[in-house]
């Protein structure tokens, strides 16, 4: 087991809660709010601290202690032979009391946080491994795996996972004499979304909003024509840019795709007027109350195939503890919520398709779920290909060269390239 703190360690957490904390892209529907909701027993610290009280922290503010989520974290710590004090609290924040909880030596003993972030917490040295904690990792897909794993090492399991497809509508489509299972590359959706605007109707909507949200949505077309993040001016990312640049130039997509977010996008697909809206797994409840007639098939790949779209979702995890004698219990912890009949109604609760085969067959059963499930079988997460830190400094460039080229201020290969060297510039 590795010993708590040294002085560098703590610098490192120092250095990294003054870094720039990637902004949430997809989650389960939480508050925005950074006050955090909590209950358990008031025994020990709030951070983790003393006695016999074991300290949970999540980022979902939207549950309260009645709910069906609260009550399954307190049954795990009941399972374990411990009381439970939870905390939950808005993404970003949670991120920041993390890394301020371990430099001060005062963590959780369960963190769970969106999955771009544990690599940033693992860089600071704040979480431990699952080899030191002998967490059992073997039934968790590799491909979401992947978004908890930096150095070669597993820093915690995925509690699930949410990612983007295409919904489309049904009444919008047959108007235009299009069936959406004719959608299987770049070729045939072009070929829809212009019957689409023959009909007199519109086509696709998305957002690319200079954030992180813009980068998530971006990460299907840019990953499906086979480009690598490591190279963000490669001919095949040209073509990804292009494809969108395209769409907006011929009027298929909206200008306001610039300033969407995935709810904006949501809205404009929402009122009825469009074929297809990119969007994820948590909208599910919102297309059922919508009224309209739609169904889902996943992003197409350029040539053919399911586009690896990025995972959402958050990751258990457990921070490093002074008392390495917690990690026991925190394994059983950990692996209570994340396991069996309890990962099927945590990932339902959340809206995530679950991280294990088990799960996901489960979920296939669901035809509102099917697709889904296919979608996240292909998925990849943001940080994966070991990129760990390194994604937050080139996901910005990125972002800046879609909004210059959905702008016209330049061509999809020159906003690429400056870009790439924006990228390279940042990760010297």
């Amino acid at each position: 087991m590795r010993t708590f703190v040294t002085a560098p360690w703590r610098a490192g957490v120092a250095a990294t809660a003054a870094s720039l904390v990637l902004g949430l892209a997809a989650c389960s529907g939480g508050s925005s709010s950074s006050s955090p909701s909590s209950s358990g027993t008031a025994a020990g610290s709030a951070a983790g601290g003393s006695g016999s009280t074991f300290v949970v922290w999540d980022p979902y503010p939207q549950f309260d202690a009645t709910s069906a989520w609260w009550k399954l974290v307190d049954s795990c710590g009941a399972s374990a032979g411990v009381k439970v004090k939870h905390t939950a609290f808005d993404t970003t924040d949670l991120t920041n009391k993390a890394l301020l909880a371990a430099q001060q030596g005062n963590s959780p003993d369960i963190l769970i946080v969106d999955n771009p972030v544990v690599s940033t917490l693992a860089e600071a040295g704040a979480l431990t491994t699952t080899e030191e904690t002998k967490a059992d990792v073997s039934s968790f897909s590799p491909n979401l795996l992947a978004a908890g794993q930096s150095g070669g090492k597993t820093y915690g399991v995925p509690i699930g996972a949410n990612t983007l497809a295409l919904y489309y509508n049904k009444k919008v489509l047959s108007a235009a004499g299009v069936d959406a299972a004719s959608v299987k590359d770049w070729a045939s959706l072009n070929a829809a979304l212009a019957k689409v605007k023959a009909a007199g109707k519109k086509g696709i909507t998305f957002s690319a909003i200079g954030t992180e949200e813009g980068s998530f949505q971006f990460l299907p077309w840019f990953w499906g024509s086979g480009a690598n993040l490591t190279k963000l001016d490669s001919p095949e990312a040209v073509a990804a840019l292009t494809l969108w640049t395209d769409w907006v130039k011929q009027g298929l997509a909206p200008n306001s795709v610039i300033n969407n977010t995935q709810t904006t996008s949501w809205q404009e697909f929402a009122s009825g007027d469009y074929a297809f809206g990119e969007n994820g797994t948590w909208q599910i409840a919102n297309a059922k109350k919508s009224g309209l007639d739609w169904g889902v098939i996943p992003i197409p790949a350029m040539k053919g195939g399911n586009a690896p779209a990025p995972t959402g979702g958050e990751f258990v995890t457990m921070p490093v503890q002074k008392d390495t004698a917690k990690y026991p219990v925190a394994t059983k912890v950990l692996a209570c919520l994340t396991s069996g009949d309890n990962a099927l109604t945590t990932d339902t609760t959340l809206s995530y398709i679950g991280a294990s085969a088990a799960v996901q067959t489960k979920q296939s059963a669901n035809p509102d779920l099917s697709v889904w499930v296919d979608a996240v079988k292909a998925a990849k997460g943001r940080t994966s290909d070991d990129l760990g830190i390194k994604y937050p400094k080139i996901s910005e460039p990125m972002w800046g060269a879609f909004q210059a080229a959905l702008s016209g201020s330049k061509a999809p290969q020159a906003a690429l390239a400056a870009a790439a060297a924006a990228a390279a510039s940042a990760l010297q």
